[in-house]
Parts: structure tokens; sequence; C-alpha cells
């Protein structure tokens, strides 16, 4: 099956979930990071606001919250085409949408927080494989983000994948940009490649 296929199967699945297995997913998610993290040490995490039927991340969100987490999001770079930036983010933040339709902060140059200094990157999948290898929406942005960590530049970053369970396949066909990520949480499981 080809990717752009995969992605339409796996895209179709999850939204085919009813609205109380989104919910609970979300909640389970969120429990499961919190056991990941050693919240008490503080620490910033980068962190999704979900769009259509991607895993609600706002119970993860709150939770990194109440235990004095900084959360940053990512957001479209305005002169870098392909690229993310990742602005603090908090209850009051403005909020706009970008040209995805995708909430993001409003551009405030004080509030970027430059990838060295994040320690959990949280992204989207649309689907992943037991090796560790993840497909996107096919914008490429989190390959590029990551490409500085997996020539070992960011040793304290952390990628982490969110997802359903039902995004779990057998095998992801790899392109050569692709980079695999060490762990996803599931509402069910937390996978370490």
């Amino acid at each position: 099956m080809t990717r752009d296929a995969l992605r339409r199967k796996l895209q179709q699945t999850r939204a085919q979930l009813c609205e109380a297995s989104r919910k609970q997913a979300a909640e389970a998610v969120a429990a499961r990071v919190k056991q990941r993290l050693d919240l008490n040490h503080g620490g910033i995490a980068a962190i999704f606001k979900s769009f259509a039927a991607e895993l609600d991340t706002t119970p993860t969100i709150n939770a990194l919250w109440q235990q004095g987490i900084t959360t940053v999001l990512p957001v479209l770079h305005p002169f870098s085409k392909g690229h993310l930036l990742f602005l603090r983010y908090n209850p009051h933040t403005t909020m706009i949408k970008n040209r995805y339709g995708i909430a993001e902060p409003a551009l405030d140059c004080q509030n970027i927080v430059p990838l060295a200094q994040i320690d959990w990157l949280f992204m989207p999948l649309v689907g992943f494989d037991r090796q560790g290898n993840r497909l996107g929406m096919g914008g490429g942005y989190y390959d590029r983000t990551l490409a500085r960590w997996r020539d070992g530049l960011l040793t304290q970053l952390s990628p982490i994948g969110l997802a359903y369970d039902q995004q779990e396949v057998e095998s992801i066909p790899v392109e050569s940009w692709d980079v695999p990520i060490p762990e996803v949480i599931t509402p069910t499981k937390h996978w370490r490649f």
C-alpha cells in the first residue's frame, strides 16, 4: 500500500471512532504521559493542539500545566517554509488559525522557545509501526524538526508520538527523509523502539 493510501485509510479509521471512545482515549493517554514524565523536575514540553480527528491533547496539556511543566505549541515558521517554531502556550494565549486551519499561538518573538531548550516533543501521528516509523500528514514538518535530533545535536530532546491504538500498523513505507521516533504513547500501551 502506498503512503498516501495508508494515510487515507488510517485517517478514515481515526475519524470513525465515537466521541466516547475519543474522550476515554484522550484521558488514558494523559495518564500515560504523566507516568512517562518526571513531572516533579519541571521542564518544557512541546505538544500539538488537536485538529480534526487527532487524539485530543487537552487532557494531556492540562496535566502538564498542573505539574508546572512549561508548554509550547508548534507554529508554522513565517520565513522558513516547511519548518516549525515553538511558542509558549497557556490558557490566556491568543490563538489564530494557520493556513491549514490549525490553531496556533499568534506569533510573538518574545514567546519563542528554541528547540534546544525543549525536553519532550509530543507529536501527532496518522500511523506508526513497531520499528518507530511514523506516518504524518505529509508536510514533513516534524521530520525537518527532528533532523538535528537524529544527527545527535539535540541530546536533551525526547520525541514521543501520541496516537490511538488503532493507528498502529504492521509496516510504514519509509522514505529517506523520514526520522523514526523512539516512543509512542497510546491509550493502552507505551511503545519504546
